[in-house]
């Protein structure tokens, strides 16, 4: 018993002990009582903090976008793009081996632009496809091409579907650097997936567009954008379609900080041509021309870098015609300062054949003025519709391309394969995009030459031609 008590004593001493250092510190170290001024002076601190956060949270838009996210993703659509691809080398071996075939499925986003089922999207997102399926609110309908315009990389589809939510467009001309924008698609296969950020530059020229005369001027943002996002809307905080979503900026293939858009501005230009004539009636300047920097400008002995150089004109094109010259420095366009290449290329691209423009240039010392004015791509100024000839016989379609893309190929005349469906044609694996210039080493002049040739040739054939990406290679067959 006594060693109970011993532990029983010690415990409550410990105790009383642990009590009593608890006391004096919380009288030591207690804050002292606000009096009634200072109670004042905080209270009206936090009313202040309270108010700048209210303030700040006033900037957000809409509602931290619900609006905005509602109307527009009732608008965006899921494209899968379904196709077969044949592997050839393109040299000797394809005598003796068969093409390798596989089967490939890439996907991406697409807006409702009318209600009655024209839809735009990226081209690289519809390319080579052999079958179109169009989701929108988990229905599937089919889809089919009505026009690609690479050197924006813009396409228009369509669905036979009626009272289709068409999105509201805006105007890529009022968007101003730090505004807010959603960027809406399905990336990774997630649908209808919404991200927010702000628009953080304009007129971005980052040179992705593979295509022999591109347009290139970006809205760029740091709204995520990933794979799947393409052809996909980017919208302002009204839900107003402001451009469609085409690149990232990544070492990795996903979002890394940025991403770009086609202006909506350029959009309509192109959609509304396509849906019209079945191509862009795009405007030719006739001229290469760089942003200028500072070795230019001190070979130049110039001091201002605003403004670009032309680097080649084409003779006979527009800019030869206008008196332009290589080395000019075009400073300015119908008056309005010109900063650099994306401006220039971006106002060509609202331009049509036939338009007049008034261009401010430094050639040396000497100021000028020259008028020119836009041709299409056979050099005239006259509407074009696209020629697609179809052969029933070959089960194919083509058309000659444009006298603007044999001056640049170096070539006299070309064939390009527009379309392949399951027939004699197929079986030669010759793809889509493929541009012939010539069989057994003669010269194609016309798509129905082409059709006659093919019909009634036999023993060894070779025929020539010009990848999509330039390369010139020849495919060889017996008949």
């Amino acid at each position: 018993m006594s060693k109970l008590l011993k532990i029983g004593l010690v415990a409550f001493l410990s105790a009383g002990l642990g009590v009593w250092v608890t006391f004096d510190y919380l009288q030591e170290n207690h804050p002292p009582q606000l009096s009634s001024t200072e109670y004042e002076k905080g209270k009206d601190n936090r009313t202040q903090l309270i108010n700048e956060r209210n303030s700040f949270a006033n900037l957000l838009p809409n509602e931290n976008f619900v609006d905005a996210s509602e109307q527009s993703t009732n608008s965006v659509v899921f494209i899968k793009n379904l196709s077969v691809i044949n592997y050839r080398t393109g040299h000797w071996m394809d005598w003796f081996f068969e093409p390798r075939t596989s089967q490939r499925m890439s996907t991406g986003s697409g807006v409702i632009l009318s209600s009655d089922g024209y839809i735009v999207t990226n081209n690289h997102v519809i390319e080579d496809a052999d079958e179109i399926e169009v989701v929108h609110k988990k229905r599937s309908y089919k889809g089919r091409i009505i026009g690609t315009d690479p050197s924006t990389d813009l396409a228009v589809i369509k669905v036979d579907v009626p009272n289709l939510p068409a999105i509201t467009l805006g105007n890529s001309s009022d968007v101003q650097v730090g505004e807010w924008v959603l960027a809406v698609g399905n990336p990774f296969n997630l649908t209808s997936t919404v991200t927010a950020g702000i628009v953080s530059a304009k007129g971005r020229n980052i040179n992705i567009l593979k295509d022999k005369f591109p347009i290139e001027s970006f809205i760029q943002t740091d709204a995520a954008i990933n794979p799947g996002n393409s052809g996909g809307a980017l919208v302002n905080s009204k839900g107003e379609l402001i451009g469609i979503n085409t690149a990232i900026l990544s070492m990795t293939g996903s979002y890394a900080g940025y991403g770009f858009a086609v202006p909506i501005d350029i959009v309509k230009k192109v959609f509304n041509d396509i849906v019209k004539y079945g191509e862009v009636q795009k405007a030719f300047f006739g001229a290469e021309f760089a942003d200028l920097d500072n070795e230019t400008a001190e070979e130049l002995n110039i001091n201002d870098l605003n403004g670009v150089i032309i680097t080649h004109v084409q003779k006979g094109w527009a800019a030869d015609k206008a008196g332009l010259e290589k080395g000019d420095i075009l400073t300015a366009i119908n008056g309005e300062p010109l900063q650099d290449r994306s401006q220039l290329e971006e106002t060509i691209g609202y331009k049509y054949p036939g338009d007049l423009i008034q261009l401010n240039l430094k050639r040396g010392s000497k100021d000028l003025i020259k008028t020119l004015e836009f041709t299409n791509r056979e050099g005239t100024t006259e509407v074009l519709k696209r020629m697609v000839y179809q052969s029933q016989s070959l089960k194919a379609s083509f058309e000659a391309i444009s006298k603007a893309e044999r001056d640049l190929l170096g070539i006299s005349s070309g064939i390009r394969v527009v379309g392949v469906e399951n027939g004699f044609f197929r079986k030669l694996d010759i793809p889509e995009g493929f541009i012939i210039t010539e069989i057994n080493h003669s010269v194609i002049a016309t798509p129905q030459e082409l059709e006659e040739i093919l019909q009634g040739i036999r023993g060894k054939v070779i025929i020539s031609g010009i990848t999509t990406r330039g390369r010139k290679v020849y495919f060889p067959f017996l008949f």
